[in-house]
Formats: structure tokens, C-alpha cells, sequence
């Protein structure tokens, strides 16, 4: 989203857009204000985060933008988002790479949706996330990447089967929470 003269006059740029609110089942219930679903007890919303690998089977960790009001600086499953009314996962999923990595389609031929989770975190005193979680994966063919600082602080490919089946030798990390459920219940 681009910044424009409204963003500024709102709370949080986030005021300015929706997220899907979803039962437990994933079932669509109706829009709500993406600040809103994360403020207080929050609302269950329905949201994605997807795991890039490469060719031998590193996956590429993202680190937030310092300024995100959610979990900044701590170190995700490479990008993670919500898509839009209509807005397939897999379309969101190609969307978001593309927007903060750089990630086009022609780098990669197998996305594919693998698992769906609800949790519920809170994060400090500044809110929470209550979402149904799609993990998407992909491995890219070409691993050039052409990241978004206002979304991006660092990227590290790590051997994803020494991450998954040792997460403690990387706690000083930070992972985001979505993304250490998503990695707990990946069964390779």
C-alpha cells in the first residue's frame, strides 16, 4: 500500500484497511478494520505466512521492519500477510513476495498451500494476533531477491532441517509466533 495524504491523518496506517474476519473453520463472517483486529482481545481473521527454500532446502528467514506495530525486528518464515476480500492465499502469497522481497512468479513453479492453524498471541502492550493461519510454500529456482527496507530489516537462508528439529540453537532469533507454529507442525 502506498502512503498517501489519508494515511498520515490515521492512527496507524493499518486504520486504513480491512483483513477477512473468519470462524474457526475459516469460514468468511464479514470484513473489519485490520487495527481493530488487532487491538484488545482482538478478532480471528484469516491470514498467511509462507516458507521459501531454495534448492537445498535452506529456508529464507525474513526479519521485520523495525517500525512494524507487531512483532518488529523479529525473525519470520520469510513473508506473512493477509489477503484481501476475493484475494485467493495463493494470490496474496504471490503478491506480498513480490511487494517485499523482490520474489516474482517466474522464480518459482510450486507453490502450494500445506497447512491451515488458528492461534491467538499477544505482543507486548501494543496487541495481538487471533488468526487462521494458511501456510504456503515454495522453493525458488532463482534465488535473487530485491528486498523492501520498509518492510525487510535482514534476510538469512538457514538449513531448514538443523532450524526445525533444533529451533532452541535459534532463540536468539525471535521468531514470530506464527511462524514457530507453522515450522512445529511441519511434518517432512
Amino acid at each position: 500500500m502506498n502512503a498517501t495524504a489519508e494515511d498520515d491523518e490515521l492512527p496507524h496506517k493499518n486504520a486504513g484497511q480491512d483483513v477477512i474476519a473468519v470462524d474457526a473453520e475459516d469460514t468468511e463472517l464479514g470484513l473489519i478494520n485490520r487495527l481493530e483486529a488487532h487491538t484488545g482481545e482482538g478478532t480471528r481473521h484469516r491470514a498467511f505466512t509462507s516458507l521459501v527454500f531454495d534448492g537445498d532446502d535452506n529456508i529464507l528467514l525474513a526479519q521485520r521492519a523495525p517500525d512494524k506495530r507487531l512483532w518488529g525486528t523479529y525473525w519470520d518464515g520469510t513473508v506473512a500477510s493477509h489477503p484481501v476480500q476475493g484475494q485467493s492465499q495463493e494470490d496474496a502469497t504471490r503478491q506480498r513476495l513480490e511487494e517485499e522481497l523482490g520474489i516474482s512468479p517466474d522464480q518459482y513453479d510450486d507453490l502450494r498451500l500445506t497447512d491451515r492453524f488458528e492461534y491467538k498471541r499477544y505482543f507486548e502492550n501494543a496487541g495481538v494476533e487471533h488468526e487462521v493461519c494458511a501456510v504456503l510454500k515454495l522453493t525458488l529456482q532463482d534465488t535473487t531477491l530485491d528486498p523492501d527496507e520498509a518492510e525487510v530489516a535482514g534476510l538469512m537462508w538457514v538449513p531448514y532441517e538443523r532450524l526445525h528439529n533444533n529451533p532452541e540453537w535459534y532463540r536468539q532469533l525471535r521468531l514470530c509466533p506464527w511462524f514457530e507454529i507453522a515450522m512445529r507442525r511441519d511434518v517432512r
